[in-house]
């Protein structure tokens, strides 16, 4: 495949920020005129975690603070959706708990209302990434402990079912939505795991990479999928190289 060259070079805007920035989302408009990015900040010196809501303006290059809300414990993981005309955060913690922020539809950025799946009801330990499914209906969570869940989003609170715990056997640390029924999964040694919800029990299929041969060593970092075709983008973490793999699902 050809990759066309930009018709204009992109614009990069250097905004200094005080604090360690572990995430950074957009939130999704609600008019063309919303420009709201959502951060996952860390205060060291207060041993504090927060996340912000920040209007942006290009001219001139400026962040401008609309919302704060303070985590119990660093993040881990950090997604944006939006559901019946409401944007909302999903943001996962090292404490293992999740939770949920919505944002008023009036004022997007405020952050209002937070509901909460609390530490040790989906992990033992830190969750590695929550994905969304497009239009809010459920999040996917992953941990090193072995565990994948789906989390329900609901009105007023949040309700869980686990989907694989492989006690520690198995690490993840990265998922993604496919589909409204289904998902992959990435971890250590290099492997993809991909789910079906209408097949329960097991994921239907998977790639182990081989550490005896040395060919595919490293961990998966980040997923991407095809919105249409079920093409699976990952990378992937070696000692010193970080390569770029694609997947056919036919």
């Amino acid at each position: 495949m050809a990759i066309t060259a930009l018709s204009e070079p992109p614009q990069i805007h250097r905004l200094r920020q005080s604090k360690y920035i572990d995430a950074v989302r957009w939130l999704p408009p609600l008019s063309a005129l919303d420009r709201l990015a959502v951060i996952a900040v860390f205060d060291s010196d207060s041993d504090s975690a927060a996340i912000e809501t920040h209007s942006f303006a290009p001219d001139p290059e400026n962040l401008t603070q609309q919302s704060q809300w303070f985590s119990p414990s660093r993040i881990s993981s950090l997604k944006t959706s939006q559901s019946h005309h409401k944007p909302f955060v999903a943001a996962a913690t090292l404490a293992g708990s999740i939770h949920i922020l919505f944002g008023d539809s009036m004022d997007p950025a405020s952050l209002e209302s937070e509901l909460l799946m609390p530490e040790k009801a989906l992990h033992e330990g830190p969750i590695s990434c929550v994905d969304i499914m497009d239009g809010g209906v459920e999040c996917v969570s992953v941990g090193e402990d072995g565990r994948v869940n789906l989390v329900s989003v609901g009105e007023s609170e949040l309700s869980y079912q686990r989907i694989f715990d492989s006690s520690g056997l198995v690490s993840f640390t990265t998922a993604k939505w496919a589909s409204p029924s289904e998902f992959a999964t990435g971890g250590y040694g290099f492997s993809l795991q991909w789910w079906d919800q209408r097949k329960p029990g097991a994921a239907v299929s998977q790639f182990k990479g081989s550490w005896s041969q040395r060919t595919t060593p490293g961990i998966v970092h980040s997923i991407d999928i095809h919105p249409s075709r079920k093409h699976t983008c990952l990378t992937q973490k070696e000692e010193y190289d970080v390569l770029l793999t694609i997947f056919w699902y036919l």
